[in-house]
């Protein structure tokens, strides 16, 4: 019962995370004026590997093992990170910075839903 409670509190956590990210990404570009279609492409672009990964033959819920590799990738919360700090430090226009977030918003949403890594044969992880 225990561990119950405690993947709730993880999700609930997450969800406030992803609404913050999310709010933050959305200020970002209308006050910036700038990363509009990046808001778009990096929200929805790491669920490209999903349909990479598609494929004949899988069970429910499975993912295509070669796309496992992608998929955990781009599901992760350190290349956003990476994005935002290049950013915004000026090495590329500010509206990388508002798809650094909406990237983070995603793998957070992701997390909040229940979606997890995915193990070598395309499940997710326990």
């Amino acid at each position: 019962m225990h561990t119950a409670v405690a993947r709730t509190n993880i999700r609930i956590a997450y969800a406030g995370l992803a609404a913050a990210l999310l709010a933050v990404a959305v200020l970002e570009a209308v006050t910036q004026g700038a990363g509009y279609w990046q808001l778009a492409a990096f929200a929805l672009g790491p669920d490209l590997a999903l349909v990479y990964g598609a494929g004949a033959g899988l069970e429910r819920g499975q993912l295509h093992p070669r796309a496992v590799w992608l998929y955990n990738l781009l599901h992760r919360f350190w290349l956003p990170a990476a994005l935002a700090v290049v950013s915004a430090t000026g090495l590329l226009p500010l509206g990388y910075l508002v798809g650094a977030f909406a990237w983070a918003f995603h793998v957070a949403l992701d997390r909040a839903v229940g979606y997890r890594l995915r193990t070598r044969d395309g499940f997710q992880r326990a």
